[in-house]
């Protein structure tokens, strides 16, 4: 599925409309993460209890309420929030606790904008080097919390949110092919921002002169995540 090209807006809204996708006023790309079954043929994950999204700026209590969620994990860095001025509002009830995934904005650009699944691999890389912390809070939440329903999410919920969901449905003992189905569903679970998201990038320099760099940015592939996955355990098996 490019991410050239606008998605028909009637395919969207249809997909939008059934799980694992949740509509909540003011957000995008909400996804309940339950109901994935392990490998095993026994199991599935827990409905309810873990949520992935694009930013929460515009997030109210009602909507928060609704979730049933208790704690808000924002994987983006300080630049990021400051840049698009889109702080998550304080929520009576809800823990939010900023795990920046830190990173460097000029040269992820320059990764995204090439499109190439090899360029990607370098990118998720550099956030698992830096994402410890960050993801190690998330886990330990499951761990801890086991009851306590949570959200977590960066700006677009595709790159850091993806690779938390991965680790957290690699753990859970999905398959591959699930974990990168999910991962693939940010392309249409994004689409209404699109416009937003590539107004943002035309301020940029190097998107203002090159639009396919960030229509390129838009894409969300099986085939990355499928890399990703391999990557992670070749290197584990080390």
């Amino acid at each position: 599925m490019s991410g050239l090209l606008p998605l028909d807006p009637d395919f969207v809204a249809d997909v939008l409309s059934k799980d694992p996708f949740i509509t909540i006023d003011g957000v995008f790309n909400v996804r309940d993460l339950g109901l994935i079954p392990a490998q095993d043929g026994e199991h599935v994950t827990r409905s309810g209890f873990m949520y992935r999204s694009g930013e929460l700026s515009g997030v109210t209590q009602n909507a928060a309420a609704a979730l049933g969620i208790t704690t808000i994990f924002d994987l983006r860095s300080d630049t990021e929030i400051a840049k698009y001025n889109a702080a998550t509002p304080q929520l009576t009830g809800v823990t939010i606790l900023h795990t920046p995934v830190p990173e460097r904005m000029a040269q992820r650009f320059q990764l995204y904008a090439s499109g190439k699944t090899e360029a990607f691999m370098q990118l998720y890389s550099e956030i698992l080097d830096a994402g410890g912390p960050a993801f190690g809070a998330i886990l330990r939440h499951v761990r801890d919390a086991p009851n306590d329903s949570f959200i977590f999410h960066c700006t677009a919920g595709k790159d850091r949110t993806g690779i938390a969901a991965a680790l957290l449905l690699l753990l859970a003992g999905a398959s591959p092919d699930v974990i990168s189905t999910d991962y693939a569903l940010t392309r249409i679970g994004r689409e209404p921002m699109r416009p937003l998201i590539l107004s943002r990038l035309a301020r940029e320099p190097l998107f203002a002169s090159d639009p396919t760099a960030a229509h390129n940015m838009l894409s969300s592939r099986e085939e990355t995540m499928h890399a990703f996955i391999r990557m992670l355990m070749s290197a584990m098996a080390v």
